[in-house]
């Protein structure tokens, strides 16, 4: 049968010498495409037959477009395994995958630090209202003319983190070193241990509850606008949103609303329902800090999310399964 084929849609920034390395297992290819018709063309006309696994990038859907059915039903049969370069993998229709019989990968743990840290960022900034004197300072205005409203403290504040996943695990333990009080909501509720002894709560609790809310889920068909306007209705006037997970887990014209209501007091999002597009409403309030979507954006965390990738294309090529799939092929 030859040797196997890994297909690199993206490009290696980093890991350079662990990606070379796999060349004594297998062929590193590349597609000659730049556009989804021109490799949709280029899969069907027979080109990438014998990949048998590919490493992808957040960015290579420029290239791709999303791995939906479409996409899925054309990739080579020999394509068995899918190594996501990244924790969020709702470009990939991974229900389409598993009825192809292909496995589907990502970096889960390598981005929890970085992420969190970046949440981090955005709560403090977010609840102590530096957005606006930041920008007034830039303009020679000083903290501003007339000065913005005070802050608040992040101390004695209730956080309520949604989908206490490993991100949200270590945005606990951080805020924590600010005497935050911690409450959380899952679809199932954690151990002790792996919760660190935050309060499991309902999700109605936690919308009613929480003075900085904190969105560290997965974006599927179950959260796409969980937070909407009748979520936004439950929460306490003033509250603060934090979003570092995907844009759309926030109804994005809601909570323009919300802000201008004065029911957000500030919000800080590191992610937007149509990167790079974001909501006019966002953008000319003063009150929300905006990030162009830099959670993972460090040279350690994006050299560990290559080596763990490569790691899941090594284990392919050597023993025939990835080291970890994701949730939804789990025990499959």
């Amino acid at each position: 049968m030859g040797r196997p084929k890994v297909l690199l849609l993206g490009e290696i920034e980093h890991a350079h010498a662990s990606w070379g390395a796999l060349s004594e297992l297998a062929d590193l290819v590349q597609p000659e495409a730049s556009i989804r018709e021109e490799f949709l063309d280029e899969c069907r006309s027979g080109k990438l037959d014998g990949v048998l696994v590919t490493f992808r990038t957040f960015n290579s859907v420029d290239i791709t477009g999303l791995f939906d059915e479409e996409l899925i039903k054309n990739l080579p049969a020999s394509l068995k395994f899918i190594c996501h370069n990244g924790a969020g993998y709702d470009q990939i229709d991974v229900h389409a995958c598993t009825e192809r019989g292909i496995r589907v990968s990502n970096t889960p743990t390598a981005v929890d630090d970085a992420t969190a840290d970046a949440n981090v960022f955005l709560i403090l900034g977010a609840l102590r209202g530096f957005n606006t004197s930041m920008f007034a300072l830039r303009e020679g205005k000083w903290r501003g003319h007339p000065p913005p409203p005070l802050g608040h403290d992040p101390q004695g504040k209730t956080l309520g983190i949604l989908g206490m996943g490993g991100i949200g695990r270590n945005l606990k333990r951080k805020v924590e070193a600010f005497d935050m009080k911690v409450i959380y909501y899952n679809r199932t509720k954690l151990s002790d241990e792996l919760s660190g002894g935050a309060e499991y709560v309902s999700f109605d609790e936690l919308l009613e509850r929480s003075d900085v809310l904190s969105l560290n889920l997965p974006l599927n068909k179950h959260t796409r606008h969980i937070i909407s306007k009748k979520e936004f209705e439950k929460m306490k006037r003033g509250v603060v949103i934090v979003n570092t997970a995907r844009g759309a887990v926030i109804d994005e014209a809601a909570l323009a609303k919300a802000l201008d209501s004065g029911k957000v007091w500030s919000c800080g999002l590191d992610v937007f329902e149509d990167e790079p597009k974001i909501h006019p409403g966002l953008v000319a309030n003063p009150h929300v800090m905006l990030l162009p979507h830099m959670g993972t954006w460090t040279v350690e965390t994006q050299t560990k999310m290559e080596e763990w990738n490569i790691g899941n294309v090594r284990a392919v090529l050597e023993r025939g399964e990835l080291n970890n799939v994701v949730p939804e092929q789990a025990g499959s």
